[in-house]
Parts: C-alpha cells; structure tokens; sequence
C-alpha cells in the first residue's frame, strides 16, 4: 500500500487530497476485489492522520466503491456476474453519450494528446516483465480525458461512480497481461474514437467506445465469471 500513494500536499486539504488518492486506487484497478483497506497504513502512507483516511473512507462506503465486512474492516466490494453486466449496459449508454459529446468540442490539442497517450499505450503493452500498471494508468488517463472534453461535469461525475464500482474488476486484462493486451486491442478501438473525434463524428466516436467497452467486457466475464 505505502508504494501506491504519495504523502499529501500542504497546499491541498487533507481530506481531499486522501479522498483524490484512494479513489485514484479504485479507478485505476489498483486494489483488487476483496482486497482490505487498513485505515492506519493507508495514513501512515499519506503521512496523515487516521481521521480523514476514514473520512475518505467512508464517503466511499455511502458511495458504494468500498463496504464495510462483518468483522468491521474496510475492502472492496467483490461482484457477481449480473452487477458486471449490469453496470457494463450503463458504461455504453453513459460513456457512449460521453464521447458523443467529445466528438462535437475536441480541439486539434485534445487529438494530438490522444494520440500521444495511445502511443505511450502501446509502448507499455509492449514493455517486458508482469508489472502492467502503466497500461491501467495510460488506458483510465486516455477515457477520461475524451469524456472529460464532453464539458459536462455532472455527467463526469456520474462516469467516475461507475468507475470506482468497476475499476477493480474492469482492469483484470489490463493489469495482469493477456491476449487483448499482446494483440493490443484497445489501442486499436482507441484509434477509432481517437480517429471519430478528428472528423467531428459522434456516431463514431460512440461505436468505437461500445466495442472497447464489450470486447473488455466479453473477456473479463469469461475469464472472471464463467
């Protein structure tokens, strides 16, 4: 855990700054179904004290990013097949909106870091040994940054829910390596959105984000549920 955060900014309030680092581990696929949050070496890490990791804590709880098991201790939320498909059918409604968007405001700059961040994807994919977390951090980087471009922050807001209830498991091919990642499938689905959102096509952009969305999907729910 103490690997995974960096001590808190003076500049920044405390809670805040624990709140913004602790989601960042759901987000990015850092902490894995089941796994345990130990509020003391969570704050030990940040080099804060316990009260605003269990603050933090517990505002993901009411989220429902983190539960709190029957022996009290804090973990994430393990799912079933049904909330994976559950939540995958709103990811394409929601993103697909998303990007929709994206597609009618992307600027010349916007296109060009996408491309830049695909391309620092594929590098990663391609990088020897197991430790995939730059391909997690690249590919959650890349999504936000076209939905947060739809200029629409109560819909960001209702995207990265979803995404901390899903992070943990949305990233099992990412994280780990797999065929999708050898193949580098979701740079190629990438490229298509990235492609859609130049030529100013919302339609585009939309279907090349549902098939990244389902192909992610298709594999993950073979591998983790069947």
């Amino acid at each position: 855990m103490q690997t995974l955060l960096s001590p808190a900014p003076k500049r920044v309030t405390l809670g805040s700054n624990v709140l913004l680092q602790i989601k960042d581990l759901l987000l990015s696929g850092k902490l894995m179904p089941g796994e345990q949050l130990s509020l003391r070496s969570t704050a030990e890490a940040l080099g804060v004290s316990v009260m605003p990791v269990r603050e933090a804590v517990y505002q993901l709880v009411a989220d429902q990013a983190l539960e709190v098991a029957p022996n009290r201790s804090v973990r994430v939320p393990k799912m079933t097949a049904d909330q994976f498909k559950e939540i995958t059918d709103i990811r394409l409604q929601i993103e697909g909106y998303a990007v929709e968007q994206a597609a009618r405001k992307a600027t010349d700059a916007l296109i060009e870091s996408l491309e830049a961040l695909n391309a620092d994807l594929a590098r990663a994919m391609d990088a020897p040994g197991g430790d995939k977390a730059p391909v997690v951090l690249l590919n959650k980087e890349l999504h936000f940054s076209i939905y947060e471009a739809a200029a629409m922050p109560m819909l960001m807001k209702i995207i990265e829910t979803l995404w901390l209830r899903i992070g943990p498991v949305l990233n099992y091919d990412l994280r780990g390596g797999s065929e999708r990642t050898e193949k580098k499938i979701a740079v190629e689905h990438h490229q298509k959105m990235i492609d859609a959102l130049r030529e100013s096509n919302p339609s585009g952009a939309r279907q090349a984000l549902q098939d990244d969305i389902k192909s992610a999907f298709n594999y993950i729910h073979a591998k983790q549920f069947s």
